[in-house]
Formats: structure tokens, sequence, C-alpha cells
């Protein structure tokens, strides 16, 4: 009578295996979106700016959100590229624009650092500046910018900075970050930032996986935005980036910024995204 239950068991075992095995080569065969290249030459091809801006999810170690406004016409066309190699080394440079109107927002959820954090929470250690938005309003220039290794004529990726800031335009990029802190049994966020972002930076060499920041300026969220307020965000600006440790991204999203180098390195017309897994829907943005 006890071999029953048992059976049964086993029996919902097997089909719980078999559901997460499936499960597994669905989402194996799943993949991000494909960006297309023409690299000014012939007409610009526009990717919808949440393509481009795909890697954001993959970088991250937590569950994100991205949000647009209603209406949003936003896009990203890579529009020049230059290489320049000694046999032994390169450097790649591939021109973009954002163009259109709107705002995209990526929300990070931080559940789950702060499970992993709690007890630096309970002893009275805040989490300080944790990522809590990446924001990319309205349009703007940059360059991807790749350096590299050859060997047999093969190139090897050493480094990836996504700039922001081109030809003397301001970076339409910014993230606001927050210091989270647990009093009286619940948790708080505050000394909320926002910091316009000059550029993103990715490097391949041993240890865990990082990006790292340039800031441009950092206000408090609640600051102005007049000349004075900019003045004195520039100023801290500089100090900042002395002072923001490189973040943390996962694995998967320092292999995918490599690649993503690579495919532009060597003028591939097309790169496609893996399947962001923490990827979550998100609402509009009220206009």
């Amino acid at each position: 009578m006890l071999m029953q239950p048992l059976r049964i068991l086993t029996c919902r075992s097997c089909l719980l295996a078999l559901l997460v095995s499936c499960a597994g080569r669905a989402l194996a065969g799943l993949t991000g979106p494909t960006l297309q290249f023409d690299y000014g030459e012939g007409q610009p091809l526009s990717n919808p700016l949440g393509h481009f801006m795909y890697f954001v999810p993959l970088i991250s170690p937590e569950q994100v959100a991205v949000l647009t406004n209603a209406g949003n016409t936003q896009c990203a066309r890579v529009v020049a590229f230059h290489c320049h190699t000694n046999g032994t080394s390169f450097r790649t440079v591939c021109e973009f624009n954002f163009v259109g109107e709107g705002v995209q927002r990526s929300l990070f959820d931080h559940t789950f650092i702060v499970k992993r954090r709690e007890r630096e929470l309970l002893a009275g250690k805040p989490l300080l500046h944790q990522l809590n938005a990446i924001s990319v309003q309205g349009g703007g220039s940059g360059s991807v910018e790749i350096d590299g290794t050859l060997s047999n004529g093969q190139p090897t990726i050493a480094e990836i900075r996504l700039r922001f800031n081109s030809h003397g335009h301001p970076s339409p990029v910014s993230v606001n970050l927050q210091d989270i802190v647990l009093r009286n049994g619940a948790y708080y966020y505050e000394n909320e930032i926002v910091a316009r972002v000059n550029a993103l930076t990715f490097r391949q060499k041993a240890g865990p996986p990082k990006m790292e920041v340039t800031l441009a300026s950092v206000k408090r969220a609640d600051a102005g935005n007049g000349r004075w307020q900019n003045f004195v965000g520039g100023l801290k600006g500089a100090a900042a980036n002395f002072l923001l440790p490189p973040l943390n991204i996962t694995t998967n999203g320092e292999q995918t910024m490599m690649a993503f180098g690579l495919a532009l390195a060597q003028a591939r017309p097309t790169f496609t995204f893996p399947f962001a897994e923490r990827l979550t829907n998100g609402p509009e943005i009220a206009p």
C-alpha cells in the first residue's frame, strides 16, 4: 500500500522534469530583436530604440521592465563606419543617431538584491547608489567604439564603449540611482539622484563582469534644470566618476556586448540579440 503514493510522486516528478525540460528547449529557441545596419551606405536603416537598447535587460542581474510613452517614434540608425588597424590590433568606430520623439525607460526590480544582501540591511548598512532606471529622452548622436586584437586575421574584442554625446550634442541617456535602507521593518528608497550618462564601457577581462559608467552630470532628482543647477551638476559629474564603482552585470550580458562589438567590427549587416529572460512587460508612460 505504501508503494502507490511513491509511484504517483515519481510520475509527478517525471512530469515536472519533462515540463522544465520542454520550457528550457522553448526558451532556447527564442531570440531577441534583430538590428539592421547599412553603415552610411545608401539610406540609413532605422531600428526601434527598444531594439537597440535591448542589451539593458541582458546585462541586468535583476528583472527589468521597459516603459515607453504612447506614440513613441524613437529609433536608432548606424550612419558611419571607420576602422583602423596596424595588423595586430584594431579600433572600429560606428557612429549612430537616435532620432524621433519620446522617452524609453528601463526600470530595475530590486527584490532579489534586497534578499541577497538582507544581512547588510538588517545590520543598518544601506545599499548605496542602486541603479533604479535607465532612460533615453528624445534624440542624440553617439558612437560604438570597439578595440581588439588580430590573430591570423581573426579579430578578438577587448573593449566596447557606447558613447552618447558625439558631435557636441548632450547625451539623451540618464540613470536614476537610489539608496535602499531598512528602517523599522520597512524598506525605503532615499537620496535619489539623476545622472546624465556620456558612456558605458565593457571590458573583456578576468573576474566578475562589470560595466563602467562615465557621467556628465549628477543632480538630486528634485533639483531644478536651470543653468546654475546644471553647472553644479557638471562639477559633481566629474567627481562622481571616481565615486561610482563599476556596476555588476551578467556573464551573458558581457558576452552579448562582445558579440555585438564583433558584428560591428566585421561590418555585418545584422545582429540578433539573445532572448532576455529578465525582461518583463511594462506599461506606457503617460504623455
